[in-house]
């Protein structure tokens, strides 16, 4: 009865170190990158047959709808561009031009992987929303209090941390080849809430 018990103790504290690891592994390190520009990352196997179980599961767990990666590229970034990790509380400018793509999209999403709940119902800009400045570039505000045009709101509690994930639709050939050479958005920080 007694090595009953031991081998039944032993199979449960198994199966929770087993399940507690690859949860860890799924949900602690994101959708990763083999390939960063600036704080942008992005892996070249999202998409497609050669996505490991884990990256597969990192996907489904963030809700990523992902195509191949002639159809779409990701990029993901959940600092700025001094490193630092984004939170809710501060404001940011995200600069950029027209990308390497038929069309493409910032959107904010929170700890959680979902979209910030907002009076606005503003998540996301793309190619054919955003506001342009006079040389066709565009900045768009992510922050906590409201811009004059272009804001994403990010729900403005202080300690939240929140990612931008950058899609390219249809990515021109040299992009798919290269994805570490395209000119992608800078994310600065402007202000924080104390």
């Amino acid at each position: 009865m007694k090595l009953a018990l031991k081998l039944v103790a032993v199979v449960v504290v198994a199966l929770i170190l087993g399940a507690g690891s690859a949860l860890f592994v799924i949900r602690g390190f994101g959708l990763g990158g083999d390939i960063a520009v600036g704080p942008w990352v992005t892996s070249l196997t999202i998409g497609s047959t050669q996505a490991d179980p884990y990256t597969r599961a990192r996907v489904a767990v963030a809700g990523l709808l992902a195509l191949n990666r002639d159809e779409t590229i990701y990029f993901t970034a959940a600092d700025d561009d001094d490193g630092e990790a984004l939170r809710s509380g501060c404001t940011y400018k995200v600069t950029g031009s027209d990308l390497p793509a038929r069309w493409w999209s910032v959107t904010l999403y929170g700890e959680d992987h979902y979209l910030v709940s907002n009076p606005k119902n503003l998540y996301s800009y793309g190619g054919d929303s955003v506001a342009r400045e006079e040389d066709g570039s565009f900045v768009i505000s992510v922050g906590p209090e409201e811009a004059d045009r272009n804001w994403i709101p990010t729900g403005g509690q202080t300690g939240d941390t929140f990612s931008l994930t950058l899609r390219l639709y249809n990515p021109e050939p040299d992009a798919v080849r290269d994805p570490s050479a395209i000119a992608l958005p800078r994310i600065a920080k402007e202000t924080c809430q104390s």
